[in-house]
């Protein structure tokens, strides 16, 4: 190629990316799967890194790679990035006191038409100026104290919201202002992947986007989730500005820009209380952390007829919420199971009004957070909540302790049902083991024994699961099978023909396999696969319940942590008691010796089976179970090593692989016969008929 096709390309990929990402980034409507993606960004990478000169400031693969700074540069704005006026009155009075001052510095008489405002959400992050030179990003500054901020470019490049270069025709220089921010979920996960490496979690989102920003390393930013919106503008420099604010949070969209939805134009103090009070109550379900809104005179001319005051615009006014996190005493630690059996240490509080409820309960996520943040009973402690986040204990408030107070420890015993309390080897959580004994565990533990790829009881789902224990009629699991039509069909939306249908299903669902029933017992890292493995290497409940963690280790996949699972689980009487209860009510399945001659035939051996299509009387999981009880062995996708391809009703692309490769095709009929043994291994045209 010569240099001129390859700069065509390289510029076709830019546009290619850029476009992509606003629609992944912003705009939250991806076009193309990630792989899709990252094979247009490796294709650019390559070239670049055969021809530098084709590398450009606004590439997409300049996002990360920066080097690692000794320290910031200051910048100072060519325009000030001034702060705005805080109400923090957050009553209605706070928005009709603006109005009034608005109108009064206009010189407006009482029957002038209402004024109107650009309303907007205040966003709880870190204020940032980008300065865009003919539609290329080519600075980002924090605020700093409003006349100087400092370099942050390599780490803002960093946030894939905020794009490179801009859409359409761009002047000579646009500076945009907006907020750096960390959205609620984004938070929860980072912290939730702290805590499970064992590292310190972070305080709040503003926080945690603030300390990204301010990184040295951009390569540490790039790995923080943090987003962007923009709300203002800076320097201007061949740009018609709109001869109103809201018509420029529309031009900064069409730019490229992401700008929050959640904004309007209202009229007078009406709308403007009317703004604050929906905001209010969405404020919980809003994705990121809000403590106000802000208010703006809408049109450009009348904010520059009412100027500033103290360096603060007199058309403009934050009115704030009441604060998400406060302060209070820590009574003592209560222990909470939940429905998986993780024990968590739970503070109680002194009540304390923070985030528009009173809290008087909050995690303490697990006791090695609790230790980092060294809180211990009666101490001063931060109360955070935001959203539907559950409130939580941040950390404690410095301080000298009255007296001494001991560490909190956990418990050895289950606070519900007394059994034993583990800590995996490098783990974090404490669990109680007791599972199927468990009350606080009862209700998962049915779901998962009724679950399609377990018992498969079809019809019991969460809400009659609910009712069932709430309403005490099911306590153990082997209650389950004394379930009556008359005692069903007394439950909520649970007429007399569901309830048989139920009945039926718990009666059919008796008729299981080893398999099926290990793996709904729920133990802790059994999966289907294991419990697959231990039925065919044992071959009989009673062998696995009395294995010992070496025997248990002979068995394939079956590492430590799953040995010692098991082991822990058969050895608590009480788990014992509810398998012979289960075995008592009528369950059974085949067992044999735990020998391959006790296995009965096996004419799929060395055969691999690839499923595609609905089959007309096998659902996909019984037909793959039969296909391992004879076997063989389940593949997700056609190879030449396939043996053969079942297909049924609306086969796709993997019966026309089998077909380009010459695999032999079957239908349910077929799959029949081989199960039996007899041998079919020719396409006998029937299953490609069927998927036709």
């Amino acid at each position: 190629m010569s240099p001129e096709p390859e700069a065509l390309r390289a510029a076709e990929l830019r546009r290619q990316l850029h476009h992509h990402a606003h629609r992944y980034y912003v705009l939250d409507a991806p076009e193309i799967p990630d792989a899709d993606y990252d094979r247009l960004f490796q294709e650019l990478q390559a070239l670049e890194a055969a021809h530098p000169g084709l590398l450009t400031p606004d590439s997409p693969t300049q996002r990360v790679g920066g080097r690692v700074l000794d320290g910031f540069t200051p910048v100072r704005h060519a325009v000030p990035m001034l702060s705005i006026r805080t109400e923090t009155d957050t009553t209605a009075a706070g928005a009709e006191a603006f109005d009034a001052r608005v109108r009064r510095e206009l010189a407006l008489p009482d029957d002038a038409p209402a004024v109107a405002y650009a309303a907007e959400l205040k966003f709880d992050g870190l204020a940032i100026n980008l300065r865009y030179e003919h539609g290329v990003l080519v600075l980002a500054a924090t605020r700093g104290d409003g006349e100087t901020g400092e370099d942050v470019t390599q780490n803002i490049r960093t946030i894939g919201q905020i794009p490179l270069r801009l859409h359409g025709t761009a002047p000579p220089v646009l500076e945009v202002r907006g907020e750096v921010y960390m959205r609620r979920d984004d938070f929860e996960h980072l912290n939730d992947a702290q805590r499970a490496k064992g590292e310190k979690t972070y305080i709040n989102p503003r926080n945690t986007a603030a300390g990204a920003v301010r990184q040295l390393d951009p390569a540490i930013t790039a790995q923080r989730p943090l987003s962007f919106f923009a709300y203002g503008l800076g320097e201007l420099q061949g740009w018609p500005q709109p001869a109103t604010h809201s018509a420029t949070l529309d031009a900064l969209a069409a730019l490229g820009l992401p700008v929050c939805a959640d904004r309007t134009v209202a009229l007078g103090a009406a709308g403007l209380v009317a703004f604050h009070q929906a905001m209010g109550a969405r404020r919980d379900v809003l994705p990121f952390d809000i403590d106000g809104v802000v208010y703006k005179v809408d049109s450009v001319a009348l904010q520059q007829q009412l100027g500033f005051v103290t360096r603060e615009p007199r058309w403009a006014v934050a009115h704030k919420y009441p604060a998400q996190e406060q302060t209070t005493t820590l009574r003592g630690i209560d222990i909470q199971v939940g429905r998986t059996g993780k024990l968590t240490p739970v503070a109680k509080l002194e009540p304390v009004f923070v985030g528009g409820t009173t809290v008087s309960n909050a995690t303490l996520h697990n006791v090695f957070e609790l230790r980092r943040k060294g809180v211990r009973v009666g101490d001063q402690v931060i109360v955070r909540r935001a959203g539907d986040v559950i409130p939580e204990v941040v950390g404690r408030v410095p301080g000298t302790r009255p007296a001494y107070v001991p560490n909190f420890r956990m418990p050895r015993a289950c606070p519900v049902c007394g059994s034993t309390v583990l800590r995996e080897k490098g783990g974090i959580d404490h669990r109680c083991s007791g599972g199927l004994f468990c009350g606080a565990q009862r209700k998962q533990a049915l779901l998962h024994f009724a679950g399609r790829r377990a018992m498969d009881v079809e019809g019991l789902g969460d809400k009659i699961v609910d009712q069932l224990v709430d309403g005490g009629l099911i306590r153990t699991l082997p209650e389950l099978y004394t379930l009556g039509v008359a005692k069903l069909a007394a439950l909520e939306r649970m007429g007399e023909k569901s309830a048989v249908n139920l009945v039926a299903a718990l009666q059919q669902s008796k008729q299981t396999t080893l398999a099926r029933f290990l793996y709904a017992l729920g133990i802790r890292h059994v999966g289907e696969t294991t419990a697959k493995d231990l039925a065919k290497h044992f071959g009989a409940l009673d062998r696995i319940m009395d294995a010992s963690v070496e025997q248990l280790l002979q068995v394939n996949d079956v590492g430590p942590v799953v040995a010692h699972s098991l082991r822990t689980f058969f050895d608590q009487a009480h788990n014992r008691e509810v398998v012979e209860q289960l075995r008592a009510a009528g369950i059974t399945w085949p067992e044999h010796d735990g020998s391959v001659a006790a296995l009965g035939p096996q004419p799929l051996v060395g055969k691999t089976l690839v499923l595609t299509g609905t089959l007309p009387t096998l659902a996909r999981e019984d037909a793959k179970a039969l296909v391992e009880a004879a076997g063989g062995k389940v593949a997700g996708s056609v190879s030449k090593k396939t043996s053969y391809v079942i297909a049924g009703a609306e086969a796709g692309s993997k019966l026309d692989k089998a077909r380009e490769l010459g695999v032999p095709v079957l239908d349910e009929d077929g799959l029949r016969a081989l199960l039996r043994g007899d041998g079919a291994g020719q396409d006998t045209g029937a299953g490609a008929a069927q998927a036709g």
